[in-house]
């Protein structure tokens, strides 16, 4: 099991540096930070750039993986993105994973002033956004005209420092979203179903979930072995560092239901993942290497 962890980027770099080189001491996997504009209601506090950040946060590291969770296409396009990529994982001497997501409501979708769209536009939109990704990471000079996207002659020069590109962990919890997941992903990224009470209906959900993933592996010919699994754990109604324990527990259930990596957030004062940084202490120094194993 691979554990990894979100820091957000809220924070000046003068404070967010330490947490960086932190998790990167304590032996974590990988760490992630959020790709958006403004998120919920934090949207009224700082808010720092996630590629930026990940350039900086490759200089304080030496071994971490480093990541977004998630990137989409509501603000970004495909042979600009491509460029922050390149730059980030040339930086970081190949760390870069790229987690991807279709883009959901709120202030990314609002706040260039275009309309709002519904569910199925969003994949319609994410499923071209990672196929000319792709493409363009992978081919220089490509030429692209689709619904949603153009391009003309997009370099990629001097191409990924890991090839044929960084990796892509795409985030799905539905059939076509799952069908990108089989066709571009070297890692799939969920964040369970269900309301925000219920902690074992939360389990439920990511069980079936997984169990969907292995039939559109199957129906694409492709190994479940080729697929890393991720699982945000903190999408559940408790926080995943609420107490030493409960993190033990929550990972060994995701081990349980067959996922290769999890994912917690560094706790925080107030707000979203509040929490005690004595518990994440306490896991990173005590439990990490244990669970780890």
């Amino acid at each position: 099991m691979r554990i990894g962890i979100v820091i957000l980027p809220d924070q000046r770099w003068s404070e967010a540096q330490r947490r960086w080189r932190q998790v990167d001491e304590w032996g974590f996997d990988h760490a992630w930070t959020y790709d958006h504009l403004g998120w919920r209601d934090l949207v009224d506090g700082p808010w720092f750039d996630s590629m930026a950040t990940l350039t900086v946060a490759a200089t304080v590291t030496s071994r971490i993986r480093l990541g977004t969770l998630v990137a989409s296409p509501n603000f970004r396009h495909p042979a600009a993105f491509a460029r922050q990529i390149t730059t980030v994982d040339d930086v970081s001497a190949g760390r870069l994973l790229l987690g991807l997501g279709a883009g959901g409501i709120g202030f990314d979708s609002a706040v260039l002033g275009g309309e709002t769209l519904p569910p199925r536009q969003r994949v319609d939109r994410f499923a071209e956004f990672t196929e000319l990704l792709d493409l363009i990471l992978r081919e220089d000079g490509t030429t692209w005209r689709g619904d949603w996207f153009s391009a003309v002659d997009a370099r990629n020069n001097p191409g990924c420092v890991q090839q044929p590109r960084v990796p892509f962990v795409v985030a799905a919890n539905g059939p076509r979203s799952m069908r990108l997941v089989a066709r571009f992903g070297q890692g799939w990224v969920t964040t369970g179903t269900g309301d925000d009470t219920d902690l074992s209906g939360w389990w439920a959900s990511v069980a079936a979930l997984s169990l969907r993933m292995d039939r559109t592996l199957d129906e694409a010919g492709r190994d479940p072995a080729s697929l890393d699994r991720y699982l945000s754990l903190d999408a559940a109604p408790v926080f995943s560092l609420s107490s030493a324990d409960f993190f033990a527990d929550q990972v060994g259930r995701a081990i349980e239901l067959g996922f290769t990596d999890v994912v917690t957030h560094w706790p925080r004062a107030s707000s979203w993942y509040a929490g005690d940084e004595a518990v994440l202490v306490d896991v990173a120094t005590r439990l990490l290497p244990q669970l780890r194993g």
